[in-house]
C-alpha cells in the first residue's frame, strides 16, 4: 500500500509546491489546511536531528503520517558552514531571520576573494508513519558557489548554487530538470521507493 496523503511539516509555500511535484499521486497537506498552528525551532546540530524533530513534533499534534525535511548548504572553504544552520545563517542570536536575499549576500561577502568555491546541498527527509515508525533518507548534490545570484526559479540558496556540468545555477533550471537532480528530489525518490516496496499493512 502506498500512502496517498502526507502532512508536510512546513509553512513554506515554495517548499509545499516542490513537494507536490516530488510526490506525484500523493496529497501533500500543510498544517494550516488542518487548522494547525505549527512552528519548530531548528536548533539541532545535524540535518537529521532537525528533520526528525519537526516530523515527530507535528505527528504528536496531528496523529497522521507526516513528512519533514531539513535542507542546507555546506561550503568547503567555510568549514562546512552554514550547514544545519543554513536558515539562520548571518542572523543575530535571538533576532529575526534574514530573508533569502540578505543571507545570500552575507554568504557572498564571507567568500569574497576565495578561490575554492566547492559546495554541496544536503536534504534529509523524515517520514513518520505511526508512533515509533519512520523512514529517513539523506541525499546531496555537489556544485560550487557562483560569484553572484543567477536565476529566479528557486528559493533559498538556489540562485548561488552553480552546477558545473550544466553551467547554470539551480534557480536557472526548469522545475522538471531541477527535481531530477536536486538533493530534495533524490531524497524524495528514496522515500517513495521504500513506501512502494514495503507492505504497509
Amino acid at each position: 500500500m502506498m500512502y496517498t496523503e502526507l502532512l508536510l511539516a512546513s509553512n513554506n509555500a515554495h517548499k509545499h509546491q516542490e513537494f507536490l511535484r516530488l510526490f506525484p499521486g500523493v496529497r501533500i497537506l500543510v498544517p494550516r489546511e488542518l487548522g494547525i498552528e505549527f512552528s519548530f525551532e531548528e536548533d539541532g546540530e545535524t540535518f537529521l536531528e532537525n528533520a526528525f524533530g519537526k516530523a515527530t513534533a507535528l505527528f504528536a499534534i496531528a496523529k497522521r503520517p507526516v513528512i519533514a525535511d531539513d535542507s542546507g548548504l555546506c561550503v568547503r572553504a567555510l568549514g562546512g558552514q552554514p550547514g544545519a544552520l543554513s536558515s539562520r545563517y548571518g542572523s543575530v542570536a535571538g533576532g529575526a531571520l534574514l530573508d533569502a536575499s540578505r543571507r545570500n549576500a552575507y554568504l557572498l561577502d564571507r567568500m569574497e576573494g576565495m578561490q575554492d568555491r566547492d559546495a554541496y546541498f544536503v536534504c534529509c527527509l523524515v517520514c513518520v508513519l505511526e508512533e515509533g515508525r519512520f523512514l529517513a533518507a539523506q541525499e546531496t548534490v555537489h556544485g560550487e558557489i557562483a560569484e553572484a545570484p543567477r536565476g529566479d526559479n528557486g528559493f533559498g540558496y538556489d540562485p548561488l548554487f552553480l552546477l558545473r556540468q550544466r553551467g547554470k545555477t539551480i534557480a536557472e533550471l526548469p522545475d522538471e530538470e531541477k527535481d531530477g537532480i536536486s538533493h530534495r528530489g533524490r531524497a524524495a525518490r528514496r522515500i517513495i521507493a521504500v513506501l512502494k516496496e514495503q507492505p504497509w499493512t
